[in-house]
């Protein structure tokens, strides 16, 4: 599968052996890692693609994404699917990035390319969810179309629905605007 772009990112379609190399703290030849990567949610995303891959196989292109800036080619975070579909059509998100790149619109560039991606294959609800204090987790989901649907006494439930796929491309371009 071919790696997704966008205005500043590059997300990149982890297989399971550089799942397996991210868990072993070793990058490949072809990747660099920015200071501070892989954080723990990466190594717990990386953990959750391994585990659909070992039940259900290789769930790409409903699995784990790298984010890598384009300007110097540094994986900065990650973000990806819990799974493959449901049979409603319906998938769960998650997404981190490095505290060093935090704050720069790189978490809602990259969660607004996934989401045009998966509406583009079909899916038509995707959920996420985050810790009450994590506001800025709460913006980015916001800030990408998603609504506050519920919560309860440890986290903030959001998703996002469409009736119709969009006609979007393999390989759309995108654009930050926050």
């Amino acid at each position: 599968m071919d790696d997704l772009e966008t205005a500043r990112l590059t997300l990149h379609p982890m297989s399971p052996a550089e799942a397996e190399r991210l868990l072993a703290g070793e990058p490949d030849d072809s990747t660099r890692w920015a200071p501070g990567y892989p954080a723990d949610g990466d190594v717990a995303g990386a953990e959750r693609f391994l585990s659909v891959c070992a039940s259900s196989g290789d769930p790409q292109p409903f699995g784990a994404y790298e984010i890598r800036r384009r300007e110097d080619g540094l994986a900065i975070g990650g973000l990806g699917f819990h799974g493959p579909a449901d049979p409603d059509g319906r998938v769960t998100i998650g997404y981190g990035l490095i505290p060093s790149a935090q704050g720069q619109g790189y978490a809602s560039e990259s969660l607004r390319a996934l989401l045009e991606f998966a509406r583009a294959r079909g899916i038509t609800c995707v959920h996420g969810d985050t810790d009450h204090d994590n506001v800025a987790s709460q913006h980015v989901m916001t800030a990408v179309g998603m609504q506050l649907v519920a919560e309860d006494e440890r986290l903030k439930y959001y998703a996002i629905t469409w009736s119709e796929p969009s006609a979007a491309t393999d390989r759309p371009t995108h654009q930050s605007t926050d």
